[in-house]
């Protein structure tokens, strides 16, 4: 049995269709109500309206379904821990129960604040031609210290960064000042609209008496109060790792390391408090060590995000690489994936096959002349699930065939 194929898809206006993702050879769609304000309840109508959109062509096609939730985001009160976070949270529960009612069973999140993913350059070319998402730390610090110019933001930066970082920026043109703003500001994925200065600089300082501490003991209490009733409704909830995994623009980031996550995972101590464990986002830390981290969390690894990422020589410089390549040692973590897998399986857990999606591809061939969501455009995650599936499945023949050697060894010393 192995990993079930899906791919992101934003809902009616992205311009990769569910026929592009059915011939990908997807069996599942992860996507979410964007269109819903964050901290609203997802009604049953708005959660069934979406199934029949993605199940619409299922009697004529291969069969779709939609089988995660990508993301239910979490209000930003919640991770304040501001007294109203008390009505979000009951929101959140009822949307909970209303997917669970529909049928939907993986719910991903992140805790991540003000900013999701973050990156300073959407259309890195690569030696092939094609274009990558790239961050660049010293870039990030010219937003950070010379457009945005937040107080208090050179203690956040060594040195030499500062003062490459200004020289740098007296050298940007006019066009690259307003590009790179423009990417950072980009609003959350599935969303046309971008933060502006003002109300980006007043979201920071909200946050200005939360330290690291206090952002995690929001992130617990929130867990304790939705992850039993996940528990109880069948529901994986599966958070997402911060990324990049780093503290950013004086904002701590609680979910980058392997330590980050037991501490959450001890935190509410059932199996539906669980990880979407994304190779992207935690590679681009060499201290984490991915497929012994697949083997010790095990069965609270209730999605998938398979990409990597390639650090240049300074580990916060850094571009997505192709799927099988990059600084993430893709045969190894599929390996333990595909043996998490067959464990569940010989321990009668149910579902056993976790879904998956290839994340973030290269914008390339005809996708390079369309406007798509950065990192989302049809080909490149097509050619990443073709690499991928083509792993997993000689991963799969190899541990068969080693097993029926074994197999054949013994019975013929007996």
């Amino acid at each position: 049995m192995g990993m079930l194929q899906t791919m992101r898809w934003f809902g009616p206006n992205d311009p990769v269709s569910l026929m592009d993702i059915r011939q990908a050879g997807c069996a599942g769609v992860v996507t979410a109500l964007h269109q819903i304000p964050v901290g609203e309840v997802w009604s049953i109508d708005e959660i069934k309206t979406r199934i029949q959109l993605v199940e619409a062509a299922n009697e004529r096609y291969t069969p779709l379904h939609w089988a995660v939730v990508e993301s239910l985001p979490v209000h930003e009160d919640i991770k304040k821990g501001r007294p109203t976070r008390e009505v979000y949270i009951e929101n959140y529960k009822q949307s909970l129960r209303n997917l669970a009612a529909c049928g939907i069973r993986t719910v991903c999140y992140n805790f991540m604040p003000v900013l999701d993913w973050s990156r300073t350059n959407l259309n890195y070319e690569m030696p092939d031609g094609s274009r990558a998402l790239r961050f660049v730390w010293e870039d990030f610090a010219v937003f950070d210290l010379c457009i945005l110019k937040r107080p208090g933001a050179e203690e956040d930066y060594e040195s030499e960064v500062i003062e490459s970082a200004r020289r740098k920026f007296t050298e940007m043109t006019p066009e690259r000042i307003t590009e790179l703003s423009s990417i950072v500001l980009l609003g959350l994925p599935g969303s046309e609209e971008a933060f502006t200065f003002e109300t980006f600089q007043q979201l920071l300082d909200e946050y200005k008496a939360i330290g690291d501490q206090t952002l995690r003991e929001n992130l617990y209490y929130f867990v304790r109060q939705v992850a039993p009733l996940a528990q109880e409704l069948g529901v994986n909830l599966c958070i997402h790792p911060d990324d990049p995994p780093r503290p950013l623009l004086g904002l701590p980031r609680i979910v980058s390391t392997e330590a980050d996550l037991t501490q959450l995972m001890a935190a509410c101590d059932v199996t539906a408090n669980g990880i979407t464990f994304c190779t992207g986002s935690l590679g681009i830390r060499a201290d984490n060590d991915l497929p012994g981290m697949i083997r010790r969390f095990g069965n609270r690894i209730h999605f998938i995000h398979l990409r990597t990422t390639k650090r240049e020589g300074n580990p916060w410089i850094f571009h997505e690489a192709d799927h099988l390549a990059g600084d993430v040692d893709m045969y190894a973590v599929v390996k333990e994936i595909v043996l998490e897998q067959q464990r569940r399986e010989k321990a009668g857990e149910g579902e056993t096959s976790i879904p998956m999606r290839p994340d973030h591809g290269h914008q390339m061939l005809d996708d390079l002349h369309k406007k798509t969501y950065p990192g989302y455009s049809a080909i490149g995650r097509l050619r990443g699930l073709a690499e991928l599936r083509g792993l997993e499945m000689g991963i799969i023949r190899s541990l068969a065939e080693k097993e029926t050697r074994v197999t054949e060894l013994i019975a013929k010393d007996l």
